[in-house]
């Protein structure tokens, strides 16, 4: 069996009909599918990328000393971690890599069982298949007892902020998922790359010793610089967590070449080391959020979760590629839910990631009488 074998079909592929529709619309495509930055990277961080633009020998797959030493203090000011050293985080050639490749990295497969949400970023899925292990929907307790039928759990995923419906977890499931896994040896890793967009509660880092009772034992995080500073097209982002567990990863990363590059480790201390950008791009997606969500309502949607994160996760009570249809037609593209699985069959995930012009443009268009 070839590796691509083991894959589902690429499932973008099949929103080009109604990108196609949306872009015939009058003022063009507002694309509200995809969640990729659109406003600039913070200068601070482009100046440390030109600066370190004269790179001529390999880097450390393990990052320079000021980078860990930056992601350790950053984990540690903004999310209230304590006791991380800076040999317990790793930098990672943007999120995904490292999410599709844990699995793989972390020495699973045949037999083996990876957990993930039931409304989930697919490439938790992915990542299992790509390592010939197991993908099952289990989130918590009850769920994950059912996934220990089909064979031995030995990842589990979290989300929180979640990808598609901004859901947060609250401290008391964070404890439970946490002592869950540890009963059984199993390694949790939470994707916390919305985490600096909270709005309506704040998110907490299983690393924080309310949640992981001061042990860093058997867990991991994985945090992205893509959405906080605009980044997604440098491609950095970090794990950190279980030393044991991070220095397995490193060794393998090692002999596999997965090597941030240079230029981009300076910018990823530049950025993390600059709290006031982050807040005023969360001012810019404060206000399309608010616009966005009002015009959705209005419009006959209703919004549920999305609590924080980039996205609204939003109902017409009906299948979600006739509400794809139906906002194509106004041209405006969203991503369907069952994108996500398929509990998400009656949902569409609005991004807000457009730029202020493109937002206001949505806004109009689902205007009533539009």
């Amino acid at each position: 069996m070839s590796l691509a074998s083991r894959l589902p079909d690429f499932p973008w592929d099949r929103l080009l009909p109604a990108k196609e529709k949306a872009a015939g619309a009058p003022g063009g495509l507002v694309d509200l599918s995809v969640g990729t930055p659109v406003d600039s990277a913070p200068r601070v961080v482009q100046d440390a990328l030109s600066a370190a633009a004269d790179a001529p020998g390999y880097p450390l797959t393990a990052g320079t000393a000021q980078l860990r030493e930056t992601i350790a203090t950053f984990l540690t000011e903004r999310f209230g971690v304590v006791g991380l050293a800076p040999t317990a985080v790793l930098p990672t050639i943007g999120s995904k890599e490292l999410v599709a490749w844990l699995p793989t990295l972390l020495g699973l497969g045949v037999g083996d069982v990876v957990a993930h949400p039931e409304l989930a970023y697919p490439t938790y899925d992915v990542g299992a298949r790509l390592a010939g292990a197991t993908p099952v929907t289990a989130e918590d307790p009850q769920t994950l007892a059912a996934a220990e039928s089909v064979g031995p759990v030995r990842l589990l995923w979290v989300n929180s902020p979640a990808n598609p419906t901004g859901r947060v977890l609250g401290p008391e499931r964070l404890r439970e998922l946490v002592s869950w896994g540890r009963e059984r040896g199993v390694v949790l890793a939470s994707d916390e790359c919305y985490a600096e967009f909270g709005w309506d509660t704040e998110p907490v880092s299983v690393l924080h010793p309310d949640i992981c009772g001061g042990s860093h034992e058997g867990l991991l995080v994985v945090h992205s610089m893509s959405k906080r500073s605009n980044l997604a097209g440098y491609r950095g982002a970090f794990v950190a967590g279980d030393a044991a567990l991070v220095a397995a990863l490193l060794e393998v990363r090692k002999h596999a070449g997965m090597i941030v590059p240079a230029p981009v480790q300076a910018a990823m201390v530049a950025g993390l080391s600059d709290p006031a950008h982050v807040a005023e791009q969360r001012e810019r997606y404060a206000t399309r959020r608010s616009a966005l969500r009002a015009a959705l309502e209005d419009a006959g949607f209703t919004i549920e979760h999305s609590e924080a994160g980039l996205y609204l996760w939003s109902t017409r009570g009906e299948n979600c590629w006739t509400t794809v249809d139906w906002l194509a037609e106004r041209g405006i593209l969203v991503a369907p839910g069952d994108f996500y699985g398929p509990a998400g069959a009656a949902h569409v995930r609005v991004a807000l990631t457009a730029t202020d012009e493109r937002i206001a443009a949505a806004v109009e268009r689902l205007s009533p009488g539009r």
